[in-house]
């Protein structure tokens, strides 16, 4: 029976990469005390492990997956990285391009110490970082050296045992470090860190401003009640919807009369409506105000009839210039935003402080909730609503890929020495000016979060299994050799540029601690310290400082394992 499992695996490759993503996925989520190996890792040892039976596997398939999963990478982060070329981004950018450059510094320094070959540094570049792109962009760079075939597989497959030894520790060190030593460095505990953060909370929420209301509170979840209006709400002669509305707001409760019922009659509730003692209001709005004002607005009833109407929730992309760079405040004051409810706001994937004085910036997505028809008139103002169809627009992502993968394999000589961005560079490149293009134009281009999340989680894994398939023979000899060094060499640089990033954002950069804590894991290229420093602080704050830094590091040490493996062979 092994003898034709074995045998079977050979024959068809295909079958290895499916078996190798099936077990691996399932190892890298095994928690043990809060840790786990991470499913990039997992499927990495994985691979390693099944590849001892010889699996051969043509190398255009890696190509072609990791293509996939760095277009779609740099579609994803297009956006927030153009607008961290601008003013308001600039500092948090070039902090993340410093500390990236930092970091090729000190790993390309460390090599040259320990003499480590150009593959292992690659891999402790890639490890120490946690950016597995490197992996293959440092692989195709090794692959276009004027070196024998024998010598270019021989580092190639160390980067993966440099990539397995060092990522461990460039994920869960730094997480530790940044979540425990950060906050002690940055304000000197913490417990005052804590403090500073609901300072800075306090100045977002702007609790002091009459007509702005708890945007947190009265956002974050939404409900729809239906009340027996009573005297003392509206008076002897009522009060129109208008004045309701205002009354709410000047007790910090944000609700919406939405509709009205007067004696069996259902109708409409334009500003100017008057409502009476013994009408049934229908509200709708922040879920803790509703509740609230249970007594000051009446008798709570069952209105089925009244509740019943089309209220939709959509993600709408902040697009126009009426909406960027603009305060949460400002926005749901505009008359086009009248009784809609913002549930929450994303920015690359990262959920952000849903507060006053957040700032809106292009390319965020915000959950919205209301009646069809205001939501019609919210989101010309804001964007475009992101299409809830599951249709990708192929010729668009294939045509990208096309055009980026055609000018990273144009080469520039300089002297005699011929440059080229490469193609999985190009790819990248053109993943990013491509996702910018999608958000000031809707009308094409569409990729559904879900086929970007499948496409670049697939494209890395696949590409990390095949990586991992091909490169087993060599692993075990290069962990014996490399090990115990190898390992305290990806604590050093996994550690030295968050201390460097640390200095630069309290003493040059002068960020807020909790926000230049979220930057330094941006920095880091991983969302897991920016978890861990989250959780620390009881906040998501730090997630301010996250998506430019986050993106502009993404692109910064993907293009580092080009340069590492030119440092390296030129040394």
């Amino acid at each position: 029976m092994l003898t034709w499992l074995i045998e079977t695996l050979q024959k068809y490759p295909e079958i290895a990469v499916m078996l190798t993503l099936l077990i691996g996925f399932l190892l890298g989520k095994i928690r043990i005390k809060g840790f786990t190996l991470g499913t990039v890792t997992g499927v990495l040892l994985m691979g390693i492990v099944i590849g001892g039976i010889h699996i051969q596997i043509p190398g255009a398939a890696k190509s072609i997956f990791f293509l996939l999963f760095l277009f779609c990478t740099g579609y994803s982060i297009g956006p927030q990285f153009f607008q961290g070329l601008k003013k308001d981004g600039l500092p948090i950018a070039a902090f993340s391009f410093i500390v990236c450059c930092s970091s090729l510094f000190f790993c390309w320094v460390l090599a040259s110490i320990l003499r480590f070959d150009t593959g292992t540094t690659a891999g402790l570049m890639s490890g120490a970082n946690t950016c597995s792109a490197i992996i293959g962009v440092a692989s195709n760079t090794i692959n276009e050296l004027d070196i024998s075939m024998a010598d270019k597989e021989r580092l190639v497959n160390q980067i993966p045992v440099a990539y397995a030894v060092t990522y461990i520790f460039g994920t869960a060190g730094t997480s530790w470090f940044l979540s425990v030593i950060g906050p002690w460095f940055m304000s000197g505990s913490r417990e005052k860190l804590i403090e500073e953060t609901r300072k800075l909370e306090a100045t977002l929420t702007d609790t002091n401003a009459e007509d702005d209301g708890d945007i947190k509170n009265a956002y974050d979840r939404v409900a729809f009640r239906a009340y027996l209006v009573n005297n003392e709400l509206v008076g002897e002669e009522g009060k129109s919807v208008a004045e309701l509305e205002a009354f709410f707001r000047r007790k910090k409760r944000v609700l919406y009369v939405l509709r009205v019922r007067r004696e069996g009659e259902m109708m409409e509730t334009p500003q100017d409506f008057v409502v009476r003692q013994g009408d049934i209001i229908a509200v709708g709005g922040q879920r803790s105000a509703a509740i609230a004002s249970g007594t000051m607005l009446g008798k709570e009833v069952a209105d089925a009839d009244l509740l019943t109407f089309p209220v939709q929730a959509i993600n709408v992309v902040i697009s126009k210039n009426t909406a960027i760079n603009r305060p949460i405040k400002l926005l749901v004051r505009q008359p086009q935003l009248h009784g809609i409810s913002v549930r929450k706001i994303t920015r690359a994937g990262i959920e952000i402080p849903l507060e006053a004085n957040t700032i809106v910036q292009k390319g965020d997505v915000a959950e919205l909730v209301g009646i069809q028809e205001e939501l019609d008139l919210a989101v010309p103002i804001l964007g475009f609503k992101e299409r809830a169809g599951v249709e990708t627009d192929i010729p668009y992502l294939a045509g990208g890929i096309a055009l980026g993968t055609l000018v990273g394999a144009m080469s520039v000589r300089f002297g005699n020495v011929p440059v080229e961005l490469s193609t999985s560079g190009g790819a990248l490149l053109a993943g990013l000016f491509f996702g910018w293009l999608r958000s000031i134009n809707p009308r094409f281009g569409y990729i559904p979060p879900a086929s970007q999340w499948v496409l670049t989680k697939l494209g890395l894994h696949v590409f990390i299994a095949i990586v991992g398939l091909t490169a087993s023979d060599g692993f075990l000899q290069g962990l014996k050799q490399e090990g115990l060094t190898l390992f305290l060499a990806g604590l050093v640089l996994s550690l030295l540029p968050m201390v460097v990033a640390l200095f630069l954002s309290k003493y040059v950069f002068k960020f807020h601690p909790a926000i230049g804590l979220g930057a330094c894991a941006g920095a880091h290229d991983e969302s897991a310290p920016l978890l861990a420093v989250q959780d620390a602080l009881n906040s998501k704050v730090p997630a301010l400082g996250y998506t430019v830094a986050y993106a502009v590091a993404n692109i910064t040490l993907t293009t580092s394992g080009v340069i590492i493996v030119l440092l390296m062979h030129k040394g």
